[in-house]
């Protein structure tokens, strides 16, 4: 396992993060993906920090907040240590059916916080990230409630999640001239059948020093080697009604063709693969891989040794490239004499 720093700071993280959206059995918004209850998240999380990994993230709206609580129960169930983990959760989805039960104005923010503290059973957070944007709330209050439980020792780094380039942008630049906490990382989905994240947010976590946490890299399952042209439906929560996140399916069929003889030749599953190409992205500083049993998430840590040579890579990156867009295929013309 190897660690990398997260974003702009001296915080070390597992290139591996233990996803709990699968932990609870409560059902609700994320039934589809939980199910998983105490004794089993034990042996996973137990399955996980054996193999090294230290960063685990969960969210207050996973399973209506059962996730958090069979998360900090696992840490004490497994007696481990609170300082060798690095603890991450989220705010922004509704708790309630309120009208300030949802959001990021700073009523919310506080008070969930408090509520996430409890569930974990810890007195402070080391990633404390927005789930969504908030078109409601400005920017700056959201920024100074996430400041002030910095500067009270509740939270040690905060992050964004599933936001524009603009929004993190406008984040980071009133963090800089208001002196306050800044955005060290985002959570996004990124993966070999899903780059749309390179076309503006990739340069400017480059930029801007910002870590990257991938969330569903395999693209729902479709990279897990279920699901083939002859059965495109397969056998995972695809097979269902929900059919998420969107992917272009004839592309990522052509990308499980380069996959699957690759695999095989280097004595791994295709799911594997698909996280080795993730870990061989500069901007990746952490992969978040959930698991319902321990042979899947066994699978996904073995991802930690797949080699690709630069032919491999460079193969996948035209199969799976995207379609030129304006302005990028500009730049692209008219910016090469400056590069050269």
């Amino acid at each position: 396992m190897k660690y990398n720093l997260l974003g702009r700071t001296g915080l070390k993280v597992s290139e591996f993060c233990l996803g709990t959206m699968t932990f609870g059995t409560v059902g609700g918004r994320f039934g589809p993906m939980s199910g998983v209850d105490q004794a089993a998240a034990n042996a996973l999380l137990q399955r996980a920090v054996e193999a090294g990994v230290n960063f685990i993230d969960t969210a207050n709206v996973y399973s209506e907040g059962q996730s958090e609580e069979i998360t900090g129960q696992a840490i004490r169930d497994l007696g481990l240590r609170r300082d060798s983990l690095i603890l991450a959760t989220k705010v922004r989805g509704a708790m309630g059916s309120g009208p300030n039960d949802a959001g990021l104005s700073r009523k919310h923010i506080l008070e969930q916080v408090e509520g996430s503290l409890r569930r974990l059973q810890t007195d402070y957070l080391d990633l404390y990230q927005t789930h969504s944007f908030d078109p409601l709330t400005p920017l700056d209050e959201t920024l100074r409630a996430l400041d002030d439980l910095v500067r009270s020792g509740k939270v040690r780094y905060i992050g964004a999640s599933n936001v524009a380039a603009w929004q993190l942008t406008r984040a980071l630049d009133i963090a800089h001239y208001e002196h306050l906490t800044r955005f060290q990382s985002l959570q996004a989905y990124y993966t070999i059948a899903g780059r749309e994240l390179e076309r503006e947010l990739v340069p400017l976590l480059l930029d801007q020093q910002v870590g990257l946490m991938v969330w569903s890299p395999l693209a729902g399952g479709f990279l897990s080697g279920k699901y083939t042209r002859e059965q495109p439906n397969g056998e995972g929560r695809r097979s269902g009604s929900f059919d998420f996140p969107p992917v272009n399916k004839d592309r990522a069929f052509a990308i499980l063709d380069k996959l699957r003889p690759k695999a095989e030749a280097k004595g791994h599953t295709v799911a594997a693969l698909a996280l080795g190409w993730l870990l061989h992205q500069p901007v990746v500083s952490s992969v978040i891989i959930g698991a319902k049993q321990l042979n899947q998430l066994n699978d996904n840590l073995r991802a930690v040794d797949v080699q690709f040579t630069p032919d491999e890579l460079q193969e996948l990156d035209q199969v799976s490239a995207l379609a030129p867009e304006y302005p990028g295929w500009m730049l692209a013309a008219t910016g090469g004499d400056r590069r050269a």
